[in-house]
């Protein structure tokens, strides 16, 4: 089927799945509209004339060509509302970075809640105004007034501008700690206490009635 140009997949219906394939230009075509992954298709199964508005569940990609290979469509109803994640897309430079900040986007994707042709391809926030040290949260985030958001509004963090972390040198640092280990220690290659074993050696070795090199007893 792959190889025909189809992509095999399951349409998940109000009753039961049924195995599908779609012709992959033609559904290439239809996500690549202003509604991208959350556009409405319209499914008409083999030997049907009704149509079974659906929309993209999951998809697989194949790693290396990075072609779609099997798809998942879940029915719906278009006058009862679903759930969904919206990218969401931060617009403009803070003054923060301006003045040598770092703007860093916490969360790229927010679930919301909305009827079926109502849901946004993604959402816009500007961040122009943010200054150091700021943090943009989701009760900032200005939506439809028809769509709803299910995260939390006041724990989700979106954005932060933050000065930049300062990062000592792994070498200065590795360099002063030997010098701390090394102070006291009588050579480098020796442990403490070795520079007077080999004295007392020296002396056994002295003896009158040991033999040369050993210790008497």
């Amino acid at each position: 089927m792959r190889k025909q140009g189809l992509i095999p997949g399951v349409l998940y219906g109000r009753s039961k799945p049924h195995a599908i394939c779609v012709a992959e230009r033609e559904l290439r075509h239809v996500l690549t509209t202003s509604a991208g992954l959350h556009a409405i298709l319209d499914v008409v199964l083999e030997g049907q004339k009704s149509t079974h508005p659906s929309v993209l569940k999951e998809y697989q990609l194949d790693p290396i060509r990075g072609k779609l290979t099997h798809i998942d469509l879940q029915e719906v109803r278009l006058d009862q509302p679903i759930q969904a994640s919206v990218t969401v897309n931060l617009i403009g430079e803070p003054v923060g970075v301006k003045e040598g900040g770092v703007l860093s986007q916490v969360s790229r994707e927010v679930n919301v809640e909305a009827l079926p042709m109502e849901i946004p391809e993604h959402l816009d926030v500007d961040v122009s105004g943010m200054q150091l040290g700021d943090t943009l949260r989701l009760t900032e985030l200005t939506v439809p007034g028809n769509v709803k958001l299910l995260d939390d509004l006041e724990t989700t963090v979106l954005a932060t501008v933050t000065m930049p972390t300062r990062v000592e040198e792994p070498e200065e640092a590795l360099e002063e700690g030997e010098e701390a280990e090394l102070e006291g220690v009588p050579s480098a290659e020796q442990p403490e206490g070795a520079a007077e074993g080999e004295a007392g050696t020296g002396d056994a070795a002295s003896g009158e009635s040991g033999e040369p090199g050993t210790a008497e007893g």
